[in-house]
This record gives structure tokens, C-alpha cells and sequence, in this order.
């Protein structure tokens, strides 16, 4: 397998890399999460602009990529500059069920920046399973009436539109039965709050609102291979944007290490020092690869087991590079003004979202096993 970027490659990532350092300075990033949308909107339309939101889908649904290696290069130029921007709750997750559905004309909203998503599918309780669903869906009429509560709806504060998961047949935990429905996010009462490491979320009520029989995404019932699939790209995600974030706070404490002195030298001298910087930059490299496969195999059949396997090592070694990089750094490395501590923060939510450590390590040994 070549890993070496195309052309069209490595100019989009020099391209992005260029307008992410001149446009992600630690002033545009704090006013952005202080936003009440949890984003900034000129940065998102200068995203638009340079194709990255196209970059995510393929040609056929009017991108000009769609690979997994396409995913993994632009989120590892966010991730290097701790971005807080919506792009995988507005193009990966909304936007990949969108074409899943077959919603063209929403999509190209997505790709051109003018639409905001965000997918309201975990619930109290739902600990990472994608098929525990207690929401309900039933006909009324012309339309739909939805009862339930969906926790931690990211970029709900901000979306246009927000797509709601709801069981319509089966019972609690049945992979079967559920079904997708999108609506106006002005129809829905939002609770929101800010998330630790930037962006918004909500909490999302709904007592027996009645939707249009339009709302429904796609085939009623039949809406979990759809959640799957885009929930896997999303993680893949997810793990490259950490990887940015990793060698971000890298160099971070690298470059600490040169210029603090202790005892007259730079304390990057220091052996046992030099030794703990070696074992970030290995298990670094460990995740570096893990991404690459799970990249190369995200549409293969044996996509779960790779998943599984890479988000489990990205969470153990994002823990040991928050834990080591701010040792080395001391006191500032927790201060809001230093780049760590915002870098820190989002690395360590990487672990919170789409399933920790612990519950993929448990999937992976089950599919093993099976």
C-alpha cells in the first residue's frame, strides 16, 4: 500500500496547513469559543472556500474525495491547531447520512458551507451503543410525533438543521427499528452548554413534537448501517485529529525543553528527560500508524475490527501525552494563555466521544473472539 500523498494531496494539506496557521492565532480561537454558536463563521466559510468540506465525499455526490486518507490528512492539520470547528458533526456525521439517504440537495448546502448539522443520537444512559435508542417515533396522521431526550448534541447550538435518531419498531438496544428524521433546529427546545476543549453542545427535550412526513431520512426502520457507517468515518476522524493534537503538544514540549534552564543548561539535557520525550515520540509513531490502517480499511469488511483497535490505542496514548507533556512543563502547561492548555484539553476529550478505551478494547476482544 502506497502511503505517499498525491499531488492534489499535498497541495491541499500545504494549502490548509498555510490558512490554518495564519487564521487559528490563540485570540481568534478564544473569541470563536466564546461564540455563542461555538465556532467561527468566517473561519468555516474559508474551510468551504478551500474545498475541505468537498474533500469528504466523492465525486459522485459532488466532492472530489471521500477516502479515508482524504479524512485523516485534513483532521490532522486541524488537530494541529487545536480547531474547534463543527466538521465532523456538520460534514462527516450529518453530511454522511445526508448522502446516505440519497439528500443531494441538502448535501450541497453541507459542501458549500451554508448548512450547519448536528446529529442528536445519544441518550442518557446509551454509554457509547449506537442501538440503545428509547426514543420513539410514531405516525400521527400526515407526520410524526417524537418523545424522548437526546444528551451531548454537538454543534446543536450552531446547527441549521438537526437530525434526530428515533425508534420507530424494536425495543431498546435492537439495531433494527430505527429511524432517522431531520428538523429545524428552531423547532426543538436546545439547553446548551459549552464543551471542555471548545464548541457547543445541548441537551435536546422532546415531548410529543409532531414533525411533517418529510422529516423522515431515508427508509423508516432501516437507519442503523447508515449511523454505523458514518459514526466509523467520524472516529477515524476523530483519531487523526488527535494525532495533529499530539504532535502539536510534541513540538510544544520540545521546544520547552531547549529553552527552560535548570542548573545553568537546558533541562532537555537532563537524560531521564530525554528518555520520557523518546516514549512520547514512539508511541506517537505507534498512532500514526494505527490511523494509516484504519484509513486504508475504513470500507472494508473488516472495518469494525480495525476501528475497534485504533480508537482503543489513540485514548492510552493521548492519556500518556497530556500526563507527560504537562509535567515537563510545569505550572504553565494548565495556564490559558499557553497553547498546551487548550491543546491538552481537546486531546483529552478525544476519549469521550464515539467510545473510550476501555469499551473498544471490549469490542475488539468480542469480534476477535467471535
Amino acid at each position: 500500500m502506497n502511503f505517499d500523498l498525491s499531488d492534489e494531496g499535498r497541495m491541499l494539506q500545504d494549502g490548509l496547513r498555510r490558512f490554518l496557521t495564519d487564521t487559528y492565532t490563540p485570540a481568534t480561537r478564544r473569541a470563536a469559543m466564546g461564540a455563542t454558536a461555538g465556532f467561527d463563521a468566517e473561519i468555516w466559510s474559508g474551510l468551504a472556500e478551500m474545498g475541505v468540506i468537498g474533500a469528504l465525499f466523492p465525486e459522485d455526490q459532488g466532492g472530489f474525495g471521500g477516502t479515508g486518507f482524504d479524512l485523516a490528512l485534513m483532521f490532522e492539520e486541524l488537530g494541529r491547531v487545536g480547531a474547534i470547528d463543527p466538521l465532523i458533526d456538520t460534514g462527516v456525521l450529518g453530511g454522511g447520512l445526508l448522502a446516505a439517504a440519497g439528500r443531494d440537495d441538502l448535501l450541497e448546502e453541507v459542501i458549500g458551507g451554508t448548512l450547519q448539522l448536528a446529529l442528536a443520537h445519544t441518550e442518557p444512559g446509551s454509554r457509547y451503543d449506537l442501538a440503545r435508542v428509547a426514543t420513539t417515533a410514531t405516525k400521527d396522521g400526515d407526520g410524526w410525533t417524537l418523545s424522548g431526550r437526546k444528551a451531548v448534541v454537538v454543534n446543536a447550538p450552531g446547527a441549521d438543521r438537526i437530525i434526530i435518531s428515533a425508534r420507530t419498531d424494536g425495543t431498546t438496544g435492537d439495531p433494527d427499528g430505527i429511524s432517522l428524521f431531520i428538523v429545524p433546529a428552531e423547532a426543538l427546545n436546545l439547553l446548551p452548554y459549552p464543551l471542555v476543549g471548545g464548541g457547543m453542545a445541548s441537551e435536546i427535550a422532546l415531548d410529543g413534537i409532531k414533525f411533517p412526513a418529510d422529516a423522515l431520512l431515508g427508509d423508516a426502520g432501516h437507519a442503523y448501517p447508515m449511523l454505523a457507517a458514518a459514526q466509523a468515518r467520524a472516529t477515524l476522524a476523530i483519531c487523526a485529529e488527535a494525532l495533529g493534537l499530539m504532535e502539536a503538544i510534541r513540538r510544544l514540549t520540545t521546544d520547552y525543553l531547549r529553552t527552560r534552564k535548570q542548573f545553568g543548561q537546558p533541562i532537555g539535557k537532563f537524560q531521564v528527560l530525554q528518555h520520557r520525550m523518546a516514549d512520547v515520540l514512539i508511541e506517537i509513531e505507534q498512532a500514526r500508524s494505527a490511523v494509516i490502517n484504519l484509513a486504508g480499511n475504513i470500507d472494508t469488511p473488516d472495518r469494525d475490527l480495525h476501528l475497534h483497535a485504533t480508537k482503543n490505542l489513540i485514548g492510552t496514548v493521548a492519556k500518556l501525552v497530556v500526563e507527560e507533556s504537562i509535567q515537563m512543563h510545569g505550572g504553565i502547561g494548565v495556564t490559558e494563555e499557553y497553547d498546551l492548555g487548550h491543546l491538552a484539553k481537546r486531546l483529552t476529550m478525544v476519549d469521550h466521544r464515539f467510545g473510550d478505551a476501555l469499551w473498544h478494547l471490549e469490542r475488539f476482544i468480542t469480534l476477535r473472539a467471535a
